[in-house]
């Protein structure tokens, strides 16, 4: 079980994502000592949406496809329409959410987030939230959806919206915490 201070946590996003839902975690995380890195699928940098328009970019860390599980602790999907729209469409990245969450390491999503775990597999018969606008997605998904502001089984962490980061970091810190769940299949 790696203390928070000495985790290594991957933020996994691409042109499109959240702004808030990247930079809250990533400073928030970073703040607790933990070893933050993007990766995306390209190695430009990525470009947030900002509530209703394009707004500033960050640097990506490594790509995808280079991507070693075993160099990282939790895996960490922030929302916004577009970011992870993209993503559910790079079979590299939803493999790597597969292997995360077959890993049984802590993995979080916030908001649209969580297709990427509809698109991998990870939600049938679990219990999971997300923005209200994919909750039709998530019980299609076979997921038990709830309308809370974090709910986490087995080390998956779902959150609804950016009113709800304060919550989804501190469950994230928690999770990491906790180490892996070995209990868990995709």
């Amino acid at each position: 079980m790696p203390a928070i201070d000495t985790a290594k946590i991957l933020i996994l996003a691409t042109d499109g994502y959240e702004r808030s839902e990247l930079r809250v975690p990533l400073e928030k995380l970073s703040n607790h000592g933990a070893d933050v890195k993007i990766a995306s699928p390209k190695s430009d940098p990525i470009k947030s949406w900002d509530k209703s328009d394009w707004g500033d970019t960050i640097d990506v860390d490594v790509e995808v496809k280079d991507v070693d599980i075993k160099d990282y602790d939790a895996l960490v999907i922030p929302g916004g329409q577009i970011n992870p729209d993209l993503l559910r469409n790079d079979e590299a990245s939803v493999s790597l959410v597969r292997e995360f969450v077959a890993s049984g390491k802590p993995v979080a999503a916030i908001c649209h987030g969580p297709w990427l775990l509809i698109e991998a597999g990870a939600l049938r018969d679990r219990h999971a939230t997300s923005f209200a606008s994919i909750k039709t997605d998530m019980l299609n998904a076979g997921a038990l959806w709830r309308d809370e502001a974090v709910v986490c089984e087995d080390g998956i962490v779902t959150s609804r919206s950016p009113q709800d980061l304060d919550a989804f970091v501190s469950k994230i810190v928690e999770e990491v915490s906790e180490g892996t769940h070995h209990q868990r299949a995709a």
